[in-house]
């Protein structure tokens, strides 16, 4: 059973003089009155009973005063006390016997609840982690997938920009249709200038002997008419002739030399060609680093969103302290779609309130400066709300109207405050809040 507060006594703390109010039957109590009348005064002097010296006022005693006192009956029967010049602690349970101090408060006691401000102005990471921290393990499992979405946007991002660079470079690279793929090497060129060089030195030697044989028929020719009891040989070897001739005809008609001179003009011109090669390969590379850049980088994206996936499938399973509050995929809170501030005051003001009773389920009271946020509407709601969930409120309101529970005037309570019994109104559903 979480821990209310039945009664609170404040005197001489701050702008308070002397307030005392049993708060037991009420889900809401509205302390109202104008600026400056004591109103937060009294919310301190109760933070600070129950949440001890971290919430002491710098100058804790009304001016004028001698001494204060303070004494909050609790639900669970504990009385907490303070008094003297100090603000001495004194926590006695419901015999009047001694029951411990500010440790023991504390099991039961939020300083969550005491002081809800600190959460309304806590940025919206320290909200999230206000609130996953109330389930065991679910705020360091968001935390790892967080850090791997950092890690793999940082990486994504850094290939995605090495992969625009590059692609960029292969752009700006000049490419040269008419050269070789492969760069040249001199000993290349000079190899095919001696293979051309021995080529025509052959066709040479055919070319001279085919002129040796001719003349070397001619003489024969001109020996038959001289030497005709020589003409059997001779006709031998004149038919030897006509075949070797034939041959070599035959050999030396289709013989075309190699122009080497357009090779040699090649050589000579062999640095600037492969330059040009150079940067075709150039551009082929970075091309192809911007081609395997952009895969590493969708093959990243994947990832991220695979962790991202799994991210908004933890949240989803987490069973949240008010209908509608929700996480967004990287770990905010959302209320009704809308991030902290994009929220009303008055949805604010809910959405802390769950948070601070699944904070500490133990404590069953908030303490609240600013109800003027809600209009009176919104104000009864909220007052249901808290009753359908077992939890009180204890908030400020500037307003002197029939909606406070109390008005506070110069530090005391006002005589003219409203006191009427409060008419039983029909409870709204939840559903229907106009948070």
């Amino acid at each position: 059973m979480s821990v209310r507060i039945n009664q609170f006594e404040v005197e001489n703390v701050k702008r308070v003089k002397a307030v005392e109010y049993d708060c037991s039957a009420k889900s809401l109590t509205v302390i109202g009155g104008g600026n400056a009348q004591g109103k937060t005064s009294l919310l301190d002097g109760i933070m600070w009973t129950l949440g001890g010296d971290r919430f002491k006022p710098s100058d804790p005693l009304r001016k004028g005063a001698d001494k204060l006192a303070t004494r909050i009956e609790l639900s669970n029967g504990i009385v907490v006390e303070r008094g003297g010049v100090n603000g001495a602690l004194k926590v006695t349970d419901e015999t009047g016997a001694r029951a411990g101090g500010q440790q023991l408060l504390n099991e039961f006691v939020s300083a969550f609840a005491l002081n809800m401000p600190s959460f309304m102005a806590a940025s919206a990471s320290d909200k999230s982690r206000m609130l996953l921290d109330c389930f065991p393990g679910l705020g360091q499992k968001l935390k790892d997938l967080n850090d791997e979405v950092k890690r793999l946007f940082d990486e994504r991002h850094a290939v995605g920009q090495v992969a625009l660079r590059k692609k960029k470079h292969a752009e700006d690279l000049p490419f040269n249709e008419d050269v070789p793929s492969e760069l040249l090497t001199g000993t290349q060129m000079t190899q095919r200038l001696q293979d051309m060089l021995r080529k025509n030195a052959e066709n040479d030697r055919l070319r001279k002997d085919a002129v040796s044989l001719k003349l070397k028929r001619d003489s024969a020719a001109s020996r038959v008419d001289e030497l005709k009891r020589q003409l059997k040989t001779a006709e031998f070897e004149l038919e030897a002739l006509r075949m070797d001739l034939e041959r070599a005809d035959s050999a030396s008609d289709g013989l075309k030399d190699d122009d080497t001179s357009g090779l040699q003009v090649e050589l000579e011109e062999i640095d600037a060609k492969n330059a040009k090669i150079r940067q075709n390969m150039d551009k082929s590379k970075a091309e192809s680093d911007a081609e395997e850049l952009s895969e590493e980088y969708n093959g990243i994206t994947g990832k991220l969103e695979a962790v991202r996936a799994e991210r908004v499938k933890l949240l989803a399973g987490v069973e949240m302290p008010l209908d509608d509050l929700s996480f967004d995929e990287d770990g905010k809170l959302m209320y009704r779609a809308a991030q902290w501030d994009g929220m009303s005051g008055a949805e604010q003001m809910r959405v802390a309130v769950a948070i601070c009773a699944a904070v500490k389920p133990e404590c069953g009271f908030v303490l609240v400066d600013g109800l003027e946020k809600m209009d009176r509407g919104q104000l009864h709601e909220f007052g249901v709300w808290l009753e359908s969930r077992g939890l009180q409120a204890i908030g400020t309101r500037v307003s002197t109207g029939d909606e406070c529970s109390i008005v506070i005037e110069n530090g005391e309570l006002s005589g003219a405050a409203p006191r009427a019994e409060e008419a039983e109104e029909e409870e709204v559903p939840e559903n229907e809040f106009r948070f």
